[in-house]
């Protein structure tokens, strides 16, 4: 057997499908699209879900299980930079001081202080959470960084 004489397994070589390249080719005139509507329009597609407008299936049934959403611990976020701009130096700032500066929502949202920006005040800050470049910030410019439950 020589070189030349060896073929490939037959069908793994398939050809790629040539759409609108006349009537003979089997994928003419419409490519395979069929008649009109969304199908047959280009960038037209129909939802992953879609039932023809009726009430879907999964809209019907009755949702059930643990849903860990519920649970879930949500903090409200607060930058070094805003911080900055709305304390005075040697301000105590608290989530109660925060409410009330309109940083957060309410005195009783759980915050996350982050790093983003820089200090130059002395600050003693108490939050539920703090980013490690937040900490260095603050302890840096020689204030104190409270973590309460």
């Amino acid at each position: 057997m020589l070189s030349n004489e060896i073929t490939a397994v037959a069908g793994s070589d398939k050809k790629r499908k040539r759409i609108g390249r006349g009537r003979g080719s089997g994928h003419g005139k419409t490519s395979g699209r069929g008649h009109k509507g969304c199908g047959s329009r280009s960038g037209g597609s129909v939802a992953l879900l879609y039932e023809g407008g009726s009430m879907p299936l999964f809209r019907k049934l009755p949702k059930r299980g643990f849903n860990n959403a519920n649970f879930a611990r949500k903090y409200e976020v607060v930058n070094i930079s805003e911080l900055e701009r709305v304390f005075d130096e040697g301000t105590t700032v608290s989530v109660a001081e925060m409410a009330k500066a309109g940083l957060v929502r309410s005195v009783k949202s759980k915050v996350k202080i982050l790093g983003d920006g820089e200090l130059t005040k002395k600050l003693s800050v108490t939050a539920q959470k703090f980013s490690r470049s937040a900490e260095a910030k603050i302890s840096g410019c020689g204030g104190s960084v409270k973590v309460v439950a």
